[in-house]
């Protein structure tokens, strides 16, 4: 795991009458315990995968409980979990990232929905949107709709989320219906605290194994005739159901303001944002306590039509912040009005009209709606200080700009020092050299960073996994062979079937390279099938883990469905790697050709080197680091080494020479020694300026004559 929880993971065995003190994500997993979960599933990925971690790491704490924890190999092998709560009284829980996730789970979610479910089940999703998201920007409100799913978007205060936790199970089975919580990187890692209730064991669990399985019935199968049936159940019984729920248990919240003439209507975990922004104008304080009437959507799907309609009684005006296109909640909030003849009462409804259309929603955002709302409607409001926030904020914005000399540089995202990918794509840069140019199909994972300069490899990202199938449809029309490139994990994800299986039934001549680092390294460095084992990581603290020695089930996976043409190569190998990439494109050989690039994920050996060499260090004993150099009387300042690498230890310096105009390479404090840098001198031919050296610490008797003695004979090359 990328992080210990191990103090956190103590806090989940709290009971009634302590109080927890953390991150949102956690305040949910505690939240599950507390509902009595029997199952929870899911594959990790910001911002929820800490959800996930903790409950891997609390191994002890879910076994005492009888509480069944899968990481599972994509999304659709987690939202398949929730098929236990279809016939059976058991709660699950499975999660993932956004809404890219819920893509690949939208088959089994669709077959879920449709019979719906008897015990509880919640899909919590990070809705990895606006501009701090790492996926394409849309909303997982549509797949609630299509499917009849339960919305909740919680208010972001610990409580509250807790809250919503344990009433989202209550209200799935009150309407047999699916549930997702849905929660926004902001709400994940909201700070705060919240009163604990004892953890629940489940009634049927692990530990209280249930004697025979439910009895047969096929109304509750997902297949035709009785799909016909079911979908009528949800409309005329689920939802229903559900909007009684909502209503009876008050789950969205109404925040009545001084005066009502107009009101607010937000989704749940936009509400402390437009808080915020109200305060800009002075018409809300720091507990949240506003001047206008705000509904809180904690459920924004299904919406309560009558609860929508009595809020906006008697008012002029209602403004919709509803973050994202298209506009679900203000479509539906105007066609109910106008469906309970309540469209000709004089309630103007706001919305995407008057804020951005799409987009995240900032403080800054709502309150440039807030502006051309309030002069609409409230226009005796004194908009002063709002006006005086914003054009602050945009002088600052232009100061800070006017101060620079020239804008700034783009400074594109890179891979971590020392990674075993940036050897690779360094291999294909040379490699394109000899053959031409190609196409290369990227994928999502750690390799998507040579995307940016200085490799500016890859012509198409369509899914993680699905690099070597988005290949399929142009690689037939060119002339040179294209390449399909991904990760491990991103092979056990989707890759193996979608993209490996398909190109060997077609007898596809392609390229595909695979990364083999042992993690899915891109959420977190977690573990996958083809991780070394802890024994393996034990055995050679300070050395590269040989993957290809000791865990080989990728290779064998793909020998085994019949892959003809395999390499296996060493990362850090670049003149190896070079030669390989260039057999793969010139060779006769016309079926699937599959590189292995061989070498674990820097920041995993790092993790493992540091205290093993912290630990000889404070022992005493002898210690060797490796560093690489750049002789700066030798280097002629041709940079051909950084444009080929791009590693951030390696950089420019003033040659000190008046001769010499331009800097010179050289290689700062965070080198790793992972000899990269040696390797792309060696193999492109480029100069002779690189070094290798070896720092000793703590060095023996031997050690310090023989240092001694070389340091006197140069000296003595160095006098006069």
């Amino acid at each position: 795991m990328e992080v210990s929880f191990s103090k956190e993971v103590q806090q989940l065995r709290q009971g009634a009458g302590e109080t927890f003190h953390g991150e949102g994500i956690l305040a949910i997993t505690k939240a599950l315990l507390q509902s009595g979960v029997a199952y929870v599933g899911g594959y990790q990925g910001a911002p929820v995968s800490h959800l996930l971690d903790v409950m891997v790491q609390a191994g002890d704490t879910m076994a005492e409980l009888g509480v069944h924890v899968e990481a599972c190999s994509n999304e659709a092998s987690a939202a398949a979990m929730l098929g236990a709560s279809i016939h059976y009284p058991l709660r699950g829980a499975v999660t993932w990232k956004s809404v890219v996730g819920t893509n690949v789970a939208a088959d089994a979610l669709s077959n879920l929905a449709s019979p719906g479910v008897t015990g509880g089940a919640l899909i919590v999703v990070g809705e990895d949107y606006g501009e701090g998201a790492s996926v394409i920007q849309e909303r997982t409100h549509a797949f609630a709709m299509k499917s009849s799913l339960l919305l909740l978007d919680p208010r972001p205060q610990l409580p509250n989320m807790v809250r919503m936790v344990e009433q989202g199970f209550a209200l799935s089975e009150a309407c047999n219906t699916p549930a997702i919580l849905q929660l926004r990187v902001r709400a994940c890692h909201v700070r705060g605290s919240f009163e604990c209730r004892d953890n629940v064991s489940p009634a049927v669990s692990r530990k209280a194994l249930m004697d025979d399985p439910a009895r047969f019935d096929y109304e509750k199968l997902a297949h035709p005739p009785a799909t016909f049936r079911q979908e009528k159940l949800k409309f005329e019984q689920r939802l229903p159901a559900a909007r009684r729920f909502i209503v009876e248990h008050a789950l969205n919240e109404i925040f009545p303001g001084r005066r009502d003439d107009v009101g607010l209507i937000v989704q749940g975990g936009l509400h402390n944002t437009l808080v915020r922004a109200l305060q800009q104008f002075g018409l809300a304080d720091a507990f949240g306590d506003a001047e206008f009437p705000i509904l809180a959507l904690n459920v924004s799907y299904p919406l309560v039509p009558e609860q929508i309609r009595d809020f906006c009684a008697g008012k002029r005006a209602v403004l919709v912040v509803e973050e994202g296109q298209p506009e679900f909640i203000e479509q539906e909030i105007a066609t109910a009005l106008r469906r309970l003849d309540q469209g000709n009462t004089g309630t103007a409804i706001h919305g995407k009209d008057l804020l951005q259309m799409a987009g995240e929603y900032t403080v800054e955002v709502i309150a440039q709606g807030l502006l051309r709302f309030l002069a609409r409607h409230a226009a005796n409001v004194s908009v002063a200080g709002a006006q005086d926030w914003l054009a602050a904020n945009a002088a600052r914005r232009k100061n800070v700009a006017s101060q620079l000399a020239a804008p700034l540089p783009p400074r594109p995202p890179q891979f971590c020092t020392g990674c075993p990918e940036r050897p690779v794509f360094s291999a294909l840069k040379l490699a394109q050299q000899n053959v031409g140019p190609v196409h290369i199909a990227a994928d999502i994972g750690c390799h998507a960073f040579a995307t940016f300069e200085p490799f500016g490899f890859g012509h198409t990202i369509l899914g993680y996994g699905m690099s070597l199938a988005s290949r399929a449809g142009v690689s037939p029309m060119l002339k040179r062979r294209a390449l399909a490139v991904m990760g491990d994990g991103g092979f056990w994800h989707n890759g193996l079937l979608t993209g490996v299986e398909s190109a060997l039934f077609n007898d596809d001549d392609a390229v595909l390279l695979i990364m083999k680092n042992g993690y899915t390294s891109a959420t977190g460095t977690q573990d996958i099938i083809s991780t070394p084992d802890e024994e393996e990581k034990a055995g050679a603290p300070d050395k590269r883990l040989s993957l290809v020695d000791r865990n080989q089930t990728i290779e064998r996976t793909l020998a085994g469905i019949g892959v003809a043409w395999l390499r296996t190569v060493p990362s850090y190998e670049v003149n190896a790697m070079r030669r390989t990439l260039e057999e793969a494109f010139t060779t006769d050989y016309a079926g699937l050709k599959v590189i292995i690039a061989e070498g674990e994920c820097q920041l995993e050996r790092q993790r493992r080197v540091k205290p093993w060499l912290a630990g000889l260090l404070k022992a005493g004993k002898r210690v060797v680091r490796v560093r690489y150099g750049v002789d700066g009387d030798v280097c002629s300042g041709d940079h051909s080494c950084i444009r080929l690498s791009g590693c951030p230890t390696l950089t420019l310096a003033d040659s000190g020479d008046p001769l010499k105009v331009d800097p010179v390479a050289t290689v700062i404090d965070g080198c790793v020694g992972c000899g990269l840098c040696g390797e792309n001198a060696h193999a492109a031919t480029l100069c002779p300026s690189f070094y290798r050296a070896e720092i000793v610490t703590n060095p023996g008797v031997g050690e310090r004559a023989l240092d001694a003695l070389r340091r006197g004979v140069i000296g003595l090359f160095q006098k006069p």
